[in-house]
C-alpha cells in the first residue's frame, strides 16, 4: 500500500445511511429544497457582494446605510459595510417594539433549582437600558471593553446587551475558569469594569465567582479595573472593595430604563472572545458589529429553519462563541422565544434536559456531542432517565454543536430524542467563524450521520494540500474558506502578526482562511465530514489519519463504549503511534480483564477501519478530563500518552483525579 500524498488525510471511515427532510417541514421551511439552496449558492457566486449587501439591507437596521460592501484592500484585514452604522441591541430589541413581537417572552429562564421565569422583549429592553445607564453612570464609554464573568442567567445576556448598547466592547469569560485566566484576559483586553456575580449556582452548588475576580486583581497588572459590579445570585455574603466594588442593586438604584442605543461603525469591535491557541497562550478573536449581527440572525432563519411560535433551546453557555451567536444575539435579533438555562443536565438526575423539553415544549434543540455521549451512557445504565419517559412531541428540528458528532451518537439522537422525525442539523463553525459555515438545511438536505454535509450559500470552502491546491472530493485534507464572509474574525486583539500566521499563511496566500480542521468531502455528494483538527491528524507509518475516525470506530461499539478520545504520541517503529482512551458503558475493567476488553475493541477498529488504525495503546477510566463545559482537554491526554509529568493550569478540569486513572496502559 502507498503512502498518501502529502498534505492529503486518508478517509476510511464510509457512512452509507441517508435520510431526506421531512416532506411536512419541507413544506414550510423557509429553503424548503435543494434547488431552492442551490438558487441561493448561484445568487451568491454570481453577484457576490450584491447578494451579501441585499442580505444586509434585509436583515439589519442602519442608522447610516452603507454604500460599501466589501474592502479587500488589505487582506486579510476584509472590512464589511465599514461606511455604515448601526446599534446591535437596537437591533435585537428596540426593532421589535410596536410589533406583535413586544410582548412576546424572549427569554424563559429555568433555573439551577428549576424555578421558572419569563420576561418579553418590552421587559428585556428595559432591564438592558437601566443597565447600560449604570455602566455609562460608572465612566464606561463608547470603544472601552469591560469583562464579564458571570453565571448562565438573564443577567449576563442583559450585561452584554447594555455593552453593545453603549458601543463598550465586551469580553465574556467562561464561570468555569481560573484567577489566573481572568487575570490574564482583563490585561490583554485592557479592561475598565469587570462584571461578575457572588456566586454561581450548578448542580445545586454554590460556586464562587466574585473571590475569583479578587484573586485575579491581586495578581497585578490589572491598573485598568476601576469598578466590579457584583450581582447578587445568592443571599451568601462577598467580600466588598469599598471604593471599587458595587452591588447590581446600588448600580441600578435611580437609573432610567430609557437608553438610546449608540451607533457605531460596522467594523467597531463588538466583543472579544479568547479562546485556547497552538502554543497555549489564549487568543483574542475580535469581532465587528454589521457583518456578525447579519450572520447570527441569518443563520438562525436558515439553519433552524425559525417560525414565530417556536421555543428555541441552545445549551450552550455564554462564555462560549455559542452562546454569544445562539443565545445573547441571533434568537433575539430574529425575535424567537428561548429557553436559558443555569444548571448541568444531569442535575437534580440525567433526564434533566428531556423533563425541560417537556415543560417548555421546546421545538428547536441544540447541544453538544459532550453532553448527548453522557447522556446515552446515563440512559443506558438507569433506565429512569432515558428520554422515553418525557413527552418529546414538540420537537422538530435538532441540533449539535462544538466537534464532529460520532455516526453512532448521532444516531441515537436521531432516534431517542427526534422520534426518527426530527432533522439534526450537524453545524460546523468555529469561533473565529462567528457563526455556521458548513452545516445541513432541515428542510432541504438530505442528511447522512457524521457529515456537516454543505456550505452555507455565501461561504466557499474548500478542501486542499499545503500548499492551497485543491483537491479532488474524495481526498482528504485542509478546510479553508476562500473568500471572505462578513462574520469572520477581524484580527486577535492586540496581535495582527499572530492573526495572519495563525489563520492567513502566506504558504497559502495570505488571503485564504485556514480552519485548523482536516476534512473530506464525499465523492458522490460532495458533502462535507471533519475529520478533526489538523495538529489531531496523526501519522503512522506513513499513514495519516484523522483522530475523530478512530473515535467513531470505537464509539460505534454500541454494546461496551461510551466515550472515547484519541491522541497520538511518538514511537519509534512507526513514528506515531495511536492511544486511545477510553470510557466504558460499565466499570472501569482492571487487570486480566482490561487486557481483554482492550484486545476486543483494537479487533473491533481493524474491522471498521482496518489494522493500520488500531491503538497501540487503550487506556480506560470512569471519565475523560473535561473542562466544566465538558470540552475534552486533548493537551493532557498528549501529555499522558507520551508518559510525560502534568505541567499545565489544570484548575479548569471537572475531575482531575480522572488523570490518575488514565496512566495504565493496556
Amino acid at each position: 500500500m502507498t503512502a498518501p500524498a502529502q498534505g492529503t488525510i486518508e478517509s476510511v471511515l464510509v457512512e452509507n445511511r441517508v435520510f431526506p427532510p421531512p416532506a411536512s417541514l419541507s413544506a414550510t421551511a423557509r429553503v424548503g429544497s435543494m434547488e431552492a439552496y442551490q438558487a441561493l449558492c448561484a445568487e451568491a457566486e454570481s453577484d457576490f457582494e450584491g447578494f451579501w449587501a441585499n442580505r444586509a439591507r434585509e436583515h439589519v437596521q442602519w442608522t447610516k446605510p452603507f454604500t460599501e460592501v466589501l474592502d479587500q484592500s488589505t487582506p486579510p484585514f476584509f472590512k464589511w459595510f465599514q461606511d455604515g452604522e448601526l446599534n446591535v441591541s437596537a437591533n435585537c430589541l428596540d426593532k421589535h417594539i410596536g410589533t406583535p413581537v413586544e410582548n412576546k417572552n424572549a427569554i424563559i429562564f429555568e433555573a439551577d433549582d428549576g424555578q421558572v421565569s419569563q420576561i418579553t422583549y418590552r421587559e428585556l429592553l428595559d432591564r438592558v437600558g437601566a443597565f447600560a445607564n449604570a455602566l455609562k453612570a460608572q465612566g464606561v464609554q463608547k470603544g472601552d471593553r469591560v469583562l464579564i464573568y458571570m453565571p448562565m442567567t438573564v443577567e449576563g445576556i442583559v450585561a452584554m446587551q447594555a455593552c453593545a448598547r453603549i458601543g463598550a466592547t465586551h469580553s465574556v469569560v467562561f464561570g468555569g475558569f481560573s484567577a489566573k485566566a481572568v487575570n490574564e484576559r482583563v490585561i490583554d483586553a485592557g479592561a475598565v469594569l469587570i462584571i461578575t456575580a457572588n456566586f454561581q449556582m450548578r448542580g445545586g452548588k454554590e460556586l464562587p465567582l466574585k473571590a475569583i475576580v479578587d484573586d485575579a486583581l491581586a495578581m497585578g497588572g490589572c491598573d485598568t479595573v476601576k469598578k466590579v459590579l457584583v450581582y447578587e445570585r445568592t443571599q451568601t455574603a462577598w467580600n466588598k472593595v469599598e471604593g471599587r466594588d458595587l452591588s447590581f442593586g446600588e448600580a441600578l438604584a435611580g437609573q432610567s430604563k430609557d437608553c438610546a442605543p449608540v451607533p457605531v461603525n460596522a467594523e467597531h469591535p463588538l466583543f472579544i472572545l479568547y479562546t485556547s491557541g497552538s502554543t497555549g497562550k489564549p487568543k483574542g478573536v475580535q469581532h465587528a458589529s454589521g457583518g456578525y449581527i447579519l450572520w447570527a440572525k441569518m443563520t438562525m432563519e436558515w439553519t433552524f429553519d425559525l417560525q414565530s411560535n417556536d421555543v428555541f433551546w441552545c445549551t450552550a453557555d455564554i462564555g462560549w462563541i455559542t452562546g454569544h451567536t445562539y443565545i445573547a444575539y441571533g434568537p433575539l435579533a430574529a425575535g424567537a422565544t428561548q429557553v436559558v438555562f443555569e444548571g448541568v443536565p444531569t442535575f437534580p438526575n440525567a433526564g434533566r434536559f428531556w423533563q425541560m423539553i417537556e415543560r417548555h415544549r421546546v421545538s428547536i434543540f441544540y447541544t453538544a456531542p459532550t453532553a448527548i455521549r453522557s447522556l446515552i451512557k446515563a440512559a443506558d445504565s438507569d433506565d429512569k432517565v432515558h428520554p422515553r419517559n418525557w413527552d418529546l412531541s414538540s420537537l422538530r428540528i435538532l441540533g449539535s454543536v462544538g466537534e464532529p458528532i460520532n455516526p453512532e451518537a448521532w444516531m441515537w439522537y436521531y432516534r431517542n430524542i427526534g422520534g426518527e422525525r426530527c432533522p439534526i442539523v450537524d453545524t460546523f463553525w468555529q469561533t473565529e467563524n462567528g457563526g455556521h459555515v458548513i452545516t445541513p438545511l432541515p428542510g432541504a438536505t438530505p442528511l447522512v450521520p457524521g457529515s456537516c454535509t454543505l456550505p452555507l450559500p455565501g461561504i466557499v470552502a474548500q478542501i486542499v494540500d499545503e500548499t492551497g491546491k485543491e483537491l479532488p472530493n474524495g481526498t482528504g485534507g485542509i478546510l479553508v474558506i476562500s473568500k471572505p464572509w462578513p462574520s469572520m474574525i477581524r484580527t486577535i486583539w492586540n496581535d495582527p502578526e499572530r492573526f495572519k500566521k495563525a489563520y492567513f499563511p502566506e504558504e497559502m496566500g495570505g488571503s485564504i482562511y485556514l480552519a485548523g480542521d482536516g476534512a473530506v468531502r464525499d465523492a458522490k455528494t460532495g458533502y462535507f465530514r471533519i475529520t478533526g483538527r489538523i495538529d489531531d491528524v496523526l501519522n503512522v507509518s506513513g499513514h495519516r489519519m484523522g483522530t475523530m475516525e478512530i473515535e467513531s470506530a470505537l464509539v460505534s461499539k454500541t454494546d461496551l463504549v461510551a466515550e472515547a478520545a484519541v491522541v497520538g504520541r511518538p514511537d519509534d517503529m512507526t513514528g506515531e503511534a495511536i492511544c486511545a482512551f477510553v470510557v466504558l458503558k460499565r466499570s472501569r475493567p482492571t487487570g486480566e480483564e482490561a487486557k481483554q476488553i482492550a484486545k476486543e475493541l483494537r479487533d473491533w477498529v481493524a474491522k471498521e477501519i482496518g489494522p493500520i488504525a488500531k491503538p497501540k495503546d487503550i487506556r480506560f477510566g470512569d471519565n475523560l478530563p473535561k473542562t466544566r463545559s465538558g470540552k475534552i482537554m486533548r493537551r493532557l491526554l498528549r501529555s499522558i500518552a507520551k508518559g510525560e509529568a502534568i505541567t499545565q493550569d489544570t484548575s479548569t478540569l471537572e475531575n482531575p483525579a480522572i488523570l490518575d486513572q488514565l496512566s495504565d496502559t493496556h
